[in-house]
């Protein structure tokens, strides 16, 4: 038994969507969740930014005994994940999961007509990560030769989930005004490219219509932990798991806002000032 937490990190409450999956298919496992609610949103911000304060949460969660990490936001995933695994896993045996793998190999699964939408931040959009994650998945190709990936930036929608406003006629208005090429493109798959956007899905399902199937990475990646622990014999069996959620910004209102969308399981946030205190 191997009673460590899982570290689990986003920019803000986006990636406790991943959380609360993996506390669902994983019940005895303990979690450690870091909200960088100081520096959020990740998406406008140069990806070499993204790259320091990840590597910097990280290092803290290692520092704080955890077994696996966890990079529970898609632009730091398009980061630093290949630097994170290099680090954390080739040297000291940590392993470390993203979520863009997990729902690119879900939307290949997913579509039937081989028109599949991406929706992310401005930093996930541009860096390409999901187009070169599609191109680890030749078979989709070989099903559809025409595979055709349309990707648009969706920047308000992270401030959106931030202030708690995940629903109603203006949400489906900032919706509407991005998802012009995705109608245009007739995509019958949407692979929600951030972990706050399953937050707003039922108005991203609305505008985009119910043909169209919705994939959000949480489930998969909560899954490629399952494997990852089941590969390396980690499981815990904990009757009491631990579950402790952090701020790097103000706890205060980042507990209500996460309780929210996770349910009373939070508790009460604390800074990361009190990490290993």
């Amino acid at each position: 038994m191997d009673s460590r937490p899982i570290g689990v990190f986003d920019s803000g409450v986006g990636g406790l969507t991943v959380a609360r999956a993996i506390m669902d298919q994983l019940p005895s496992e303990s979690i450690t969740y870091i909200g960088d609610t100081a520096h959020t949103p990740y998406g406008p911000l140069p990806l070499a930014k993204v790259r320091e304060y990840a590597l910097d949460i990280m290092d803290a969660l290692v520092a704080h005994g955890v077994k696996m990490l966890v990079i529970a936001c898609n632009t730091a995933t398009a980061a630093v994940l290949a630097e994170a695994q290099e680090r954390y896993d080739g040297e000291l045996g940590i392993p470390v999961l993203g979520v863009i793998d997990p729902a690119v190999r879900r939307a290949v699964s997913a579509t039937t007509s081989g028109r599949i939408g991406v929706i992310g931040t401005q930093a996930t959009i541009n860096s390409r990560a999901y187009p070169a994650a599609f191109e680890k998945y030749p078979e989709a190709y070989e099903a559809y030769p025409d595979l055709e990936i349309t990707s648009v930036a969706c920047p308000a929608f992270v401030q959106l989930v931030e202030h708690g406003i995940t629903a109603g006629p203006h949400v489906q208005r900032v919706a509407s005004g991005y998802f012009g090429p995705l109608l245009e493109a007739e995509v019958d798959t949407l692979v929600l490219g951030c972990t706050h956007y399953p937050l707003l899905q039922g108005a991203i399902g609305y505008v985009m219509g119910e043909h169209v199937t919705l994939v959000s990475s949480a489930d998969e990646t909560a899954r490629d932990v399952y494997r990852q622990l089941a590969e390396h014999d980690m499981f815990s069996h904990q009757t009491e798991p631990v579950r402790e959620f952090y701020a790097t910004g103000d706890p205060g209102s980042f507990g209500p806002l996460a309780r929210r969308f996770i349910g009373p399981d939070v508790g009460y946030a604390r800074s990361t000032k009190e990490l290993d205190q």
